[in-house]
């Protein structure tokens, strides 16, 4: 850590400390984590066929079930999903923050199995879904879920006779990502999304046949003060840690995701969980 970044994050912890027992605690406990932002984007391409016109995609990431999010407020996320009408459902990682401690019984099977997706619901690992030795337990639920896992894989949404590629590779800290066997066959194109639950792996994605790649992992921060911004995020999402970057002169658009729940603290703090909402959009030469 340099000594600009440590000064911040000292800073930061102190004003936030005061803010938290000056009377912010309340707000960022038990208020702000249940502000869900709905964020709408528009992803345009000459490469989206028409057919894909309008198509509607939503991401949600990091529930971190089990810790202070509970399977009511996921049953809850899932009637505000579902209302959306979604073509296409993608998770991107952290399903429970502690699989190996998480009482699991039939109720987040349940509501996964409720949320309704014309062309399939897709998911990749996050770090704590590796970790925990909860990686085949993770699995079970999702598939039970009515999720297809990518790792390492891809698959093409077909409309009539057109086509968008799918692509997952898996968690980039505990897991064993390979881009090149996750593309292996794919028509370069094709508009391609690829997930990955690390953001700054977007830095590799660039040098692939990739369109877009969608993240979660970095939870936005939790906490965010004005002037300073977030205080901490974990590895591989200290560069993009949340929104819309446009890598190469738009090669490559990422997008970070806040996600639902939070982990290490019960707060969020001008940074409330969210879900993107992405319409495809045919850009005609």
């Amino acid at each position: 850590m340099n000594r600009r970044t440590f000064l911040k994050r000292s800073i930061g912890s102190l004003l936030a400390f005061i803010g938290l027992s000056g009377g912010t605690y309340y707000y960022a406990r038990e208020i702000e984590p249940f502000m869900l932002d709905i964020k709408h984007e528009e992803l345009a391409s000459f490469k989206i066929p028409t057919s894909f016109n309008n198509f509607k995609i939503i991401q949600f990431s990091d529930t971190h079930v089990g810790y202070h999010y509970s399977t009511g407020q996921l049953a809850e996320l899932v009637d505000t999903i579902n209302s959306q009408q979604p073509d296409l459902v993608l998770f991107t990682g952290d399903l429970v923050d502690e699989p190996q401690a998480y009482h699991w019984d039939d109720k987040i099977v349940q509501h996964l199995q409720n949320l309704r997706a014309k062309h399939g619901k897709y998911w990749v690992y996050g770090n704590h879904d590796h970790g925990g030795y909860g990686t085949e337990t993770v699995k079970k639920v999702m598939d039970n879920g009515g999720f297809t896992l990518l790792q390492n894989n891809h698959v093409n949404i077909q409309i009539d006779n057109n086509q968008i590629t799918l692509a997952g590779i898996d968690d980039v800290m505990l897991g064993s990502p390979d881009l090149q066997k996750t593309l292996e066959n794919a028509d370069p194109d094709l508009f391609t999304v690829l997930l990955s639950h690390e953001p700054d792996y977007a830095d590799n994605a660039i040098e692939s046949p990739v369109d877009v790649q969608l993240s979660g992992h970095s939870h936005g921060g939790q906490v965010r003060l004005p002037l300073i911004g977030h205080l901490y995020t974990p590895r591989y999402a200290e560069k993009y840690v949340e929104g819309k970057h446009t890598l190469q002169n738009g090669k490559l658009t990422l997008y970070v995701n806040r996600g639902i729940g939070t982990t290490r603290l019960p707060y969020r703090f001008l940074c409330k969980p969210q879900i993107h909402v992405f319409s495809l959009t045919a850009q005609q030469s």
